[in-house]
């Protein structure tokens, strides 16, 4: 409790608690599709390859627009920005209450809501501002474990669409939406860390090798993450038969780990470091997906899965602590660059799947690509940390002394 407490006063808890309410919300809306498919499939009688697409077009939306929030933070402030997208957010919930009956229009809602998944790089760089290097993991995972806003749309979502259908949900998100706008507007203060750079300077992240492969293991820890949370409440209906209400439930146990260990991960990154961290994570998500993938009974997939979310959640905490230790004064944008590759990599899980069981009549051939991924992504990491730890971090990935940081090439 003691170091809990150091760890406060080190930076400015309120900030750090905004920045986590904003991305906890927003979370929840740009889920909102993929907790309520099963309902959406049912209204317009849709294929295994549509509702694959239609639950992933949120994701590759929020990926597209990441990374120019994050541009756009380095100039007006990242409170600026998250209060900017909030307010954006609210009018697109408006539009999808009043207009959205047809699937081309749940389409385009699913671009809409691909406003709410643009937060994350601004959302943990404004909650781990105010925070020195050494407490940059723990603060990260703290503003991170706003993707319980998962937990949020699958409990909530399918109970809404029950009682007054699923159009009307999207109103009741509206609503919700200005909860975090004024608690950002009165709580949260501009971090200190804000310097001034060209637009090249700020972009530098995208030609450099070192971002590609963040990109790459982003794919799998965040990339599975909302592929999963998204597709999961499909998937326990469509495979087990459960209710629309039950699929939610059991989505939601999966989730809350992944978003609970977050936090655990990026602490754990800060004393063992990410790249010991990440290894052992890779290695367990490769192992359950493999055991998912040979189709057990619904309490042990339900298990499996929370094991699952678990490794995920840790892996994205632990590369959000090497993030600032690589690009210490452009950490927005070169955290939305590297969100934004990985959400795109979200895509690939919910169209897998649907190409799967459309073409082979069964999910498995989904989890083993995705397996297949993962196995590739960690041979890349494992050459890339040796000339990592020689450069800018320390041995396993942990933070250097100041004395003793390098400059990376």
């Amino acid at each position: 409790m003691g170091n809990f407490r150091t760890f406060l006063k080190a930076g400015h808890p309120p900030t750090l608690f905004a920045s986590f309410l904003y991305f906890d919300f927003c979370f929840a809306i740009w889920v909102l599709n993929g907790a309520m498919a099963p309902f959406i499939s049912e209204s317009f009688g849709l294929t295994p390859q549509q509702k694959g697409f239609m639950i992933s077009v949120p994701i590759l939306a929020g990926a597209v627009m990441r990374f120019p929030l994050g541009v756009m933070s380095q100039y007006i402030g990242r409170k600026n920005a998250a209060l900017v997208e909030m307010g954006s957010i609210l009018l697109a919930m408006i539009w999808g209450y009043f207009v959205v009956s047809s699937y081309s229009q749940v389409l385009a809602m699913g671009v809409l809501l691909g406003l709410a998944g643009a937060s994350f790089g601004v959302a943990l760089s404004l909650g781990s501002g105010w925070f020195p290097p050494q407490y940059k993991g723990l603060a990260m995972g703290i503003a991170g474990a706003g993707n319980s806003g998962t937990v949020l749309a699958v409990l909530f979502a399918p109970r809404l669409a029950t009682a007054y259908g699923w159009q009307n949900v999207y109103g009741f998100a509206a609503l919700t939406m200005l909860i975090p706008f004024f608690v950002m507007l009165i709580f949260a203060k501009e971090p200190p860390d804000r310097e001034h750079h060209t637009l090249k300077e700020q972009i530098a992240c995208l030609f450099q090798k070192d971002g590609w492969v963040f990109n790459a293991v982003y794919i799998i820890t965040f990339g599975g993450f909302i592929g999963l949370a998204n597709f999961l409440p499909t998937y326990f209906h469509d495979q087990f038969g459960v209710t629309k209400i039950q699929a939610g439930e059991l989505t939601m146990l999966a989730a809350v780990m992944g978003s609970g260990i977050r936090i655990v991960g990026g602490w754990l990154s800060d004393r063992w470091g990410g790249l010991t961290m990440l290894s052992v994570v890779f290695v367990g998500i490769i192992v359950v997906i493999l055991l998912i993938s040979t189709g057990q009974s619904v309490v042990v997939t339900t298990a499996l899965f929370m094991l699952c979310f678990a490794f995920l959640g840790a892996g994205n905490g632990s590369l959000f602590q090497l993030v600032p230790l690589r690009w210490p004064t452009t950490t927005a944008v070169a955290g939305s660059m590297i969100g934004e590759i990985g959400a795109l990599g979200g895509g690939f899980i919910p169209n897998a799947m649907g190409i799967s069981m459309q073409q082979t009549g069964t999910f498995a051939w989904g989890f083993v690509a995705f397996a297949i991924l993962a196995v590739a992504v960690i041979l890349l990491l494992r050459y890339a940390q040796r000339r990592w730890t020689k450069t800018w971090v320390g041995e396993g990935g942990r933070a250097l002394p100041k004395a003793e940081h390098y400059s990376a090439h």
